[in-house]
This record gives C-alpha cells, sequence and structure tokens, in this order.
C-alpha cells in the first residue's frame, strides 16, 4: 500500500512545533498527511559576515548602479543602506553584512548622530542598534567618534571614514542653519 506524506521543513527546531499524524477522512484510503502546526515567531538565523556578504554582494534592495550596465562597461555601484559610512558597496563598508558596523547621519533638527550595532542586533531588527547624539563642538565630537570607534576596538579600520563623514554631515548643517553658505555647485568651464 502507497502512502502519501505531506512534509513541512523546518531549519531550527523550536520548542513550540506540534506534530501529529493523521488518516484525512473523505480522500482515498491510504492517503496519509503529516501536519506541523507552527506557531507566528520569526527566528533569526546567526550567519557568519562573509556569509551574509555573498548573498548580498550582487543583488539587494539597496544597490544603485552608475554609468553603465555592466562592471566592464564602466559601471559604479553604490549603496544606500543603514550602516555604510561610504555609500560604497563593498564587504568593508557593508551594513548588511558586518556584525559590527558605524553610521553618521543628520538629524532632523540639524545635527548628528552615530549609530552603531550592538550584539542585540543578529536576533532582532532596528532595536539593535545603539544611537550616540553628536551635539557638542567639533573637537569634542572627533573624541567621541575616536573613543566609540578605535579606542574600544570596535571597528578601528573606519576611523578616517567615520571622521571624513561627520566633516560632511557638520558643514551640511551648518550651512542648513545658516551659520555660513552653501559651497557653490561647479559647473565646469564657462
Amino acid at each position: 500500500m502507497m502512502c502519501k506524506v505531506l512534509v513541512c521543513v523546518i531549519l531550527r527546531p523550536m520548542p513550540s512545533v506540534k506534530c501529529s499524524l493523521r488518516e484525512e477522512i473523505g480522500e482515498a484510503p491510504g492517503v496519509c498527511s503529516l501536519l506541523i502546526d507552527l506557531s507566528l515567531s520569526a527566528v533569526m538565523v546567526a550567519i557568519s559576515d562573509s556569509l551574509a556578504w555573498e548573498l548580498v554582494k550582487r543583488n539587494n534592495s539597496f544597490m544603485r548602479k552608475k554609468n553603465g550596465q555592466t562592471r566592464r562597461s564602466g559601471a559604479v555601484t553604490f549603496s544606500i543602506e543603514r550602516g555604510n559610512l561610504m555609500s560604497k558597496s563593498s564587504y568593508k563598508y557593508s551594513g548588511l553584512a558586518n556584525s559590527k558596523s558605524i553610521d553618521i547621519t543628520a538629524t532632523p533638527d540639524n545635527r548628528a548622530a552615530l549609530t552603531k550595532k550592538t550584539k542585540k542586533a543578529a536576533s532582532s531588527g532596528k532595536s539593535g542598534n545603539a544611537v550616540i547624539a553628536l551635539n557638542k563642538d567639533f573637537r569634542r565630537v572627533e573624541n567621541t567618534i575616536k573613543s566609540q570607534a578605535t579606542d574600544n576596538y570596535y571597528r578601528p579600520d573606519l576611523k578616517s571614514e567615520a571622521l571624513a563623514k561627520y566633516t560632511v554631515v557638520y558643514r551640511a548643517n551648518r550651512a542648513a542653519k545658516g551659520v555660513k553658505k552653501a559651497v557653490p555647485i561647479k559647473r565646469g568651464r564657462a
């Protein structure tokens, strides 16, 4: 006698999984179903940083390609995800693939904020980020960025990129406040 079985594959066993085998009433004799009742809880699986980069490096929703369709024709690939200091699509700067990432952003009140991933970021979404307000004078903020990124061995390779990004955000905020005039756009030869 043949028995047709419906099976669900589970990646990680959960304590809330209930399995039962029953014979369907009203179907042909000998047809069985394996019913697995899954609770609606999301489970995030921890993977290595290099594997995450291999999964997202060619295609993700944050990529922006400019100047050509292929790499051979001179395409430049940018990435606009949170945690990417330089907006380049590379493993070093990726906020998606790295378990430790730093980002400096402008806030709506014309200030800056430093965002770091915490250990909870692997198991939760947005709540896994620590936001530090950067609202002191330039030198004190520079020391804050150095102490958060390099002095505690968090991401010492991103020290110069973080300081460069803060300089750009600082200048933009001063222009938005009206303290300093905006830098004129160069239009080429006239």
